[in-house]
């Protein structure tokens, strides 16, 4: 019986002579559907290389979406199907990059925060999340602009309605483009303005 060599060295194998190459594709509602390239194992027995591509998630700058420079969105994009060499995504979040979470928390201001979970119309259920931070009145002298606890449950109350308003009735796509500008942002900013006055509000 022939006994192989203790600590025989394995035969060096470079893994990516294994690997094939497949283009990532944005979603239709992105001015830049080129996202990027992604590596998988070939198909190799039951292996299929499409299985191992499903599911995966790819982070990807909306300012490399959308070819602006400004962004600080961040869009997670899921890849649902595999077609040829092109891998199809889907939305599957959205988040700020740090920096800009950073610079928009400020002394002397009240953040309000409110959560809530929303079905669109054609069945993806969200959980969007809203920050707010008070601003100062028109000529006002005082250096803080602290916002009374019922003032703040009333805001976040209009926060939840609008984004639920505003999400329940449009479809992924739709809400997507809602995203991008953040106009829903906006409408709450504009209507909380007779509870108390309030800049910075994102999705």
């Amino acid at each position: 019986k022939k006994m192989g060599k203790k600590g025989a060295k394995k035969k060096a194998v470079d893994p990516f002579t294994r690997k094939e190459w497949y283009d990532i594709k944005a979603p239709s509602m992105f001015t830049n559907r080129q996202v990027g390239k992604t590596l998988v194992n070939r198909t190799q027995g039951t292996k299929i290389a499409s299985d191992g591509l499903k599911g995966r998630v790819f982070e990807v700058s909306l300012g490399d979406l959308n070819g602006s420079e400004s962004d600080f969105r961040k869009f997670r994009l899921i890849c649902e199907d595999v077609q040829g060499k092109n891998v199809l995504t889907n939305f599957h979040g959205m988040s700020f990059t740090r920096d800009k979470l950073c610079s928009i928390v400020k002394k002397w201001h009240t953040m309000v925060e409110a959560t809530t979970a929303v079905k669109t119309s054609d069945g993806y259920l969200l959980r969007l999340f809203c920050i707010g931070f008070t601003s100062k009145r028109q000529h006002q002298v005082k250096k803080t602009c602290y916002a009374q606890s019922s003032k703040v449950r009333q805001i976040r109350a209009k926060m939840v309605e609008y984004m639920q308003k505003e999400v329940s009735s449009c479809d992924l796509k739709e809400v997507c483009n809602k995203l991008i500008p953040d106009s829903i942002g906006k409408d709450i900013e504009k209507a909380c303005s007779f509870i108390y006055p309030l800049q910075d509000v994102y999705i």
